[in-house]
């Protein structure tokens, strides 16, 4: 079988995890990716194309843009409906993304003809785009029977929307952020894959204890109050912060893996619970604390998470650091709650079952 998957980037490095899981089992599967990695993850192609990246310049011209027609918050604002669905905001976009398809085709339709890529078996749209605006890449796989699995992993469906065209042809949605099970009539649950034999962690404890903090994007993770309370809590007690932030993928891990606590989010702003940070760091055997509301508890109520907000961070941090002993219970439960339910054999059989439930294997 083979097996395509077409992203705009490699964004966490869940691709490659995906594609050597894919061959374990036998099967042929490659990713292309529209534009390169910001945290320099590998991918099979690269396709670099222009008027698309998450850079910084982009995306402030991109949320300016959009603050004309959505108000203040700009491209952080969620989006109504059930599903939530993009549609341009004006002529000028319709324009845009018309011009984009058509710059792009040179190159992608080459890349199609040369790699014979109506010829895969399934085809994953992350971030349920396709390589044009328009779904013509689409549109042809569904004239051949091809099936098309759409994964979600939050603003794309929370501050875009489903691109109409590809979300009929779909035959099946997939997310790892609980809250978009409410936004879309027809999607399913499957953990973030990862390789937990990765890390071998080390149960002991920095003196003094080290605290990070890793935000990709501040407004979503609640960066400034995390940052504030402990630059105050390591004034106040034996304890280092440290944030981790606009360092390349290896840079990060290698800070992260020599601190004691990580905190993810508060809020919520940008998803419930946790994601790759947090699912890092439970493998590395850090103590994580992150914002969890009371419907993400019950989904996974054995999880090993430090419940936070903005009101009571403070004191969870004092009471961590007050009980050492705590701190190292949470390290090593993290490290085994993450294997149970994130490693990537077990996953990848999920997504089978899911291949299985909706026929998609011929």
């Amino acid at each position: 079988m083979k097996i395509l998957y077409i992203s705009p980037e490699n964004t966490v490095g869940t691709l490659n995890l995906w594609k050597k899981a894919h061959e374990r089992k036998g099967n042929e599967c490659i990713f292309i990716t529209l534009f390169s990695s910001k945290h320099k993850f590998q991918s099979d192609i690269c396709l670099n194309l222009p008027l698309i990246s998450s850079g910084k310049i982009y995306d402030n011209l991109r949320n300016k843009y959009y603050q004309l027609y959505r108000g203040e918050l700009g491209n952080y604002k969620e989006k109504n409906g059930f599903p939530p669905q993009w549609r341009p905001n004006s002529l000028l976009e319709n324009y845009f993304f018309q011009f984009r398809d058509w710059l792009w085709s040179f190159k992608v339709e080459k890349l199609i003809s040369q790699l014979s890529l109506l010829e895969y078996d399934i085809i994953h749209l992350e971030w349920g785009l396709e390589f044009y605006r328009n779904g013509s890449f689409v549109k042809r796989l569904n004239k051949l029977g091809k099936p098309i699995i759409c994964t979600y992993h939050g603003q794309d469906l929370r501050t875009r929307g489903v691109i109409p065209v590809i979300n009929r042809i779909s035959s099946l949605n997939l997310t790892s952020e609980l809250d978009l099970i409410d936004k879309h009539p027809n999607i399913k649950y499957l953990f973030l894959p990862f390789d937990t034999q990765t890390y071998k962690p080390q149960y002991k404890l920095n003196n003094p204890i080290k605290i990070c903090h890793s935000p990709t994007n501040r407004y979503y993770k609640g960066s400034e109050k995390i940052i504030s309370v402990c630059n105050k809590i390591s004034k106040e007690f034996n304890a280092e912060f440290i944030l981790i932030e606009n360092m390349s993928h290896s840079e990060t891990l290698q800070i992260k893996s020599e601190c004691d606590i990580f905190i993810d989010q508060i809020y919520g702003r940008g998803g419930w619970g946790y994601g790759m940070n947090s699912i890092e760091a439970l493998s590395m055997g850090l103590c994580c604390m992150t914002e969890m509301n009371t419907i993400y508890e019950k989904f996974i109520p054995d999880h090993p998470f430090i419940n936070i907000n903005s009101a009571n961070i403070y004191t969870k941090i004092k009471d961590l650091l007050s009980n050492p002993k705590l701190i190292l219970y949470y390290k090593k439960r993290g490290h085994i709650w993450v294997k149970n339910y994130h490693d990537i054999d077990s996953t990848i059989d999920k997504l089978y079952n899911y291949y299985n439930q909706y026929n998609l294997i011929k």
